[in-house]
């Protein structure tokens, strides 16, 4: 038996180290991979490149156009996913009575989290652009994305609304609330953590895509207004970094683009943690 135990320590101090060892390896490769972004990007970064757009004719490079189309996108996409996927969650989980479709809806989704990039792209541009007659910009590449990026928010939603326990939904219908307001007061207040890391995971989805958003949103540099945008082509940050990169050559540019979409999405996952944690403040 002292053998058998002395064995069983060695074995799970290996193993503990094992771990160890694999979570610092993640981690200092995450740093490096940061660290080295940072020290391209940062000294190619200036006024000058954040607040004017690329011209030709004075030989300037500017992203100020690239940083508004991404907050465009990103603004279009969540206005019109979140309804979709937080009902279609909510729908699931509170309201179908059929488990049939209910696991064939799940397994749709996953199926969908899990194709390339380059399909919604073709499918955005031969359904949105050629079939509805929208042009390459905000709207189409918008749309697109919102097909993305509608698996993420609905089984992120639904998984949230299922772990908040029955007994809160019996105890709120017992004391005479309707369905509804059972659904609205009680299950989505208790899962919004869940719903704001769908946020999070489909902010990051959006910034990250450049494959789709080429097909779509276009890659023009020239900076425009927002009702303009959406019909007009217009090239995000990602879209931009590969442009510089591939097309211009302009590999410091390409860094501090890179730079820059580390800090954008840096401060929209602050942002949504700081929306969520008032808002379980309020509910407390």
């Amino acid at each position: 038996m002292k053998g058998l135990s002395a064995s069983r320590k060695v074995w799970n101090n290996t193993v503990k180290g094992l771990l160890y060892l694999c979570a610092g390896l993640t981690c200092a490769l995450l740093v490096c991979i940061i660290g080295y972004i940072f020290y391209r990007g940062i000294p190619n970064i200036s006024w000058s490149l954040l607040s004017t757009q690329s011209s030709y004719l004075n030989d300037t490079i500017g992203i100020l156009p690239n940083i508004l189309n991404t907050l465009y996108i990103i603004l279009v996409a969540l206005a019109v996913v979140l309804p979709l996927g937080v009902g279609a969650a909510i729908y699931l989980t509170e309201y179908a009575s059929s488990r049939k479709m209910v696991a064939l809806i799940e397994y749709a989704a996953e199926t969908l989290s899990g194709l390339p990039s380059i399909l919604f792209g073709l499918v955005g541009m031969l359904f949105f652009i050629q079939i509805l007659g929208l042009q390459q910009g905000i709207l189409a590449g918008g749309l697109t994305l919102v097909l993305m990026i509608l698996p993420i928010i609905l089984r992120t939603t639904q998984e949230s609304l299922k772990t908040v326990p029955q007994s809160y939904r019996e105890g709120a219908l017992a004391l005479g609330a309707r369905k509804w307001r059972m659904v609205r007061t009680v299950v989505l207040t208790n899962a919004v953590d869940g719903i704001v890391t769908g946020c999070i995971l489909a902010v990051g989805r959006i910034v990250g895509e450049s494959a789709a958003l080429l097909f779509t949103a276009g890659f023009g540099l020239v900076l425009n207004g927002f009702t303009q945008s959406l019909q007009s082509s217009s090239a995000t940050l990602t879209v931009a970094l590969y442009v510089y990169a591939n097309e211009r050559g302009e590999t410091g540019v390409a860094f501090a683009v890179a730079t820059i979409l580390l800090l954008l999405v840096l401060c929209i996952n602050m942002a949504a943690n700081l929306a969520g944690k008032k808002l379980n403040r309020k509910r407390g």
